[in-house]
Parts: structure tokens; sequence; C-alpha cells
């Protein structure tokens, strides 16, 4: 069988029914790859080194006679792993990648295509992905924005709306952080900057861009990681629909989210904050939190936070950005996304 170089778009269609497979180092896939992408690594992170200098400091000819010093013990392994991973696909399609498209993917490429694959290899390899990723930013999306304070439940109605058939991209999922100095606790730990982008990226690409897509408000750096300026810029032109809900509403729901968490990590959080906070309200939620007034500690928090993001949201409004207010009476996904879908 021939081996087929596929151009970015057809490959990533493809990636939706067959493996792929990413053969560079643990090193380069741990930092980021493709969503789903399944690590099947050609040289480990050492071998690749040793590889990479003799090509440098030799010559290409010696690279690859060390390479295949490390490539010949491996190829049985590598063979029957792929076939474990196809045992329940019919035809035996995989597609592969390294870096730019070259000798790695050229190599076990070989091999399963010699072991009876259908192998297909993206040309340009994962170097052409992340160009493709950084252009799907810049499309023309038409974005609606669910804003509201600290405590409306936005990620709730988020997922409402997506169950009456709306879209949505949900950036906090795929940061693996809430957005605030608390976002961290109960996520998983968060994905590199460049992995986070191949997330938001992918899910972008599942959606028909004519159509409109719902949003939280968010800042644009979450956690450690940013949204793209290009799409950062698209979602601050983009209109807001204003969820007002009573603060002691808002502050049940914080309660309840945030009530279970350990105590000692939230005690961090909030002396995280506390040069914005001040010193007097820092001391005051610690105090109320160690007596285990969680209540009260988190009152004077959803305060600081309703100052701090109406003073964002201000500022979005200079970007020309339409608001839409809508009086929501209490935290409730259904309702309040049948308020949105309605305006």
């Amino acid at each position: 069988m021939a081996i087929e170089k596929l151009q970015i778009e057809r490959f990533v269609n493809l990636a939706k029914l067959h493996p792929v497979l990413d053969v560079r180092s643990p090193a380069e896939y741990k930092h980021a790859h493709i969503p789903g992408a399944i690590s099947l690594p050609l040289f480990t992170d050492d071998e690749r080194k040793v590889v990479g200098t003799a090509y440098k400091q030799e010559s290409r000819e010696m690279a690859i006679k060390i390479g295949l010093d490390y490539f010949g013990p491996k190829m049985r392994q590598m063979v029957e792993e792929v076939a474990l991973l196809t045992v329940n696909h019919s035809p035996k399609i995989v597609l592969l990648h390294c870096w730019r498209g070259g000798m790695r993917s050229a190599g076990v490429a070989w091999l399963l295509d010699l072991y009876g694959f259908k192998v297909y290899t993206l040309a340009g390899g994962y170097k052409k992905f992340r160009q493709y990723v950084l252009e799907t930013f810049t499309k023309p999306y038409q974005f609606k924005i669910i804003g509201g304070y600290t405590g409306s439940g936005k990620t709730e109605i988020l997922y409402e709306l997506q169950q009456q058939q709306e879209l949505i991209i949900d950036l906090e999922k795929a940061a693996s952080h809430k957005g605030s100095a608390f976002g961290s606790l109960g996520m998983p730990a968060q994905p590199s900057q460049e992995m986070f982008e191949n997330i938001l990226a992918t899910a972008l690409l599942n959606i028909d861009i004519s159509k409109h897509i719902w949003l939280e408000d968010e800042s644009q750096r979450i956690g450690d990681v940013n949204i793209p300026k290009s799409l950062w810029q698209h979602m601050r032109n983009a209109p807001v629909y204003f969820l007002d809900i009573p603060f002691e509403e808002r502050l049940l729901c914080i309660v309840k989210w945030y009530g279970m968490q350990d105590k000692e990590k939230m005690i961090n959080a909030i002396i995280r904050i506390k040069k914005r906070l001040g010193g007097l309200e820092t001391k005051t939620a610690v105090n109320y939190l160690i007596e285990d007034n969680i209540t009260e500690s988190f009152r004077v928090l959803l305060k600081y936070y309703d100052k701090w993001y109406a003073k964002g949201l201000q500022n979005r409004l200079t970007f020309n950005a339409a608001m839409i207010k809508i009086d929501c009476p209490r935290v409730s996904a259904v309702e309040n996304s049948g308020c949105l879908i309605n305006k």
C-alpha cells in the first residue's frame, strides 16, 4: 500500500474517524499535541537529543544510522501497540505525524505500511497543525457573551444552552481553570499555553461559524493561560447578555460551590489577592474562614469581585460592544438560559 501525505484540512477531518499517532518524543507530546492524538514516540527524549546532535555536528547519514540503532529493537513493539489500538477499527487506517513531516514520521509510516496498515501522514507535521490552529482564531465568529457577576451560574447556563441545541465554547474547561484566584480549586492541572490553544482551536473547528456561539465572559487571562489575542478581540466586540442576579442569591451559590473545598487552599487563594483586596479585608475574610463562617468570608470576597467585574464591564463597553441587561430573580440554569434565547 502507498503512504499518502495529507494536507492539514483533510488530515483534521480524517482524525475524527481514525487514530492519530504522534511519533515525536514524550517531552514534545507532553508539552502540547493534537487533541486526541496517541503518543507513539520513535525516540525517547534522550535518544532524540543524541540523534539531533549527530545531525547538527556530524551528518544526516550518521544521524540516520544512530536512529536506526534505536528504531530496530522497537519495531515489533510499535507494530503490536498499533494493532491493539486498531483492533476494533476496519479498515486498519492510521494517521501519524512528527514535528515537520520528516524522517521520524517517514520511518514509522514505512514500518506500519509494511505490516499492512493504511497509513496517512501529515504534510508539514505538527508545525503545520500549529499554523492551522493560529489561523483558526482569526475567523469571523458570531459570538454571544454570557455576562454576570460572580456566582451567576454562567457555566451551568452555558451547558443548559447546549442542551437546547445552541452552540457553545467552554473556555474554562479548555483552560482547566474557573478564572479567579479560586479557579484552580477542584480542577485538574492546567495545560500549557500551546495545548490550551490546540484544545480551543479543535473545539472551534467543529462548529459552524455561520451560527451564533455562546461563551462566558472571561478575562483574557484564565489562570496561567491566555485567550489568543485575535479571538479575544472578537469576544470584546461581541454583545454581552448580562444576567443581573441579586447579591444574596449569588452568595448562596458561591458558598454551595466552594464551601466544601480545602480550607488551606482557600486561605492561600485569598492571600494571593491581598494587594488588590486590601489588608483589612484579607484579614477579615481569612478569619471568617478559620472560624468556619464561610458565608461571611465569601460575602467579603464577592463584594470585591463584583467591583472588579463592574470595572471590566465598563471597559468592555468602550469597545462599542452592546450590553443587554436581563433581570433574573435567582440563579437558575433552565430559567436564565431561556431568557437568553428569547433575547
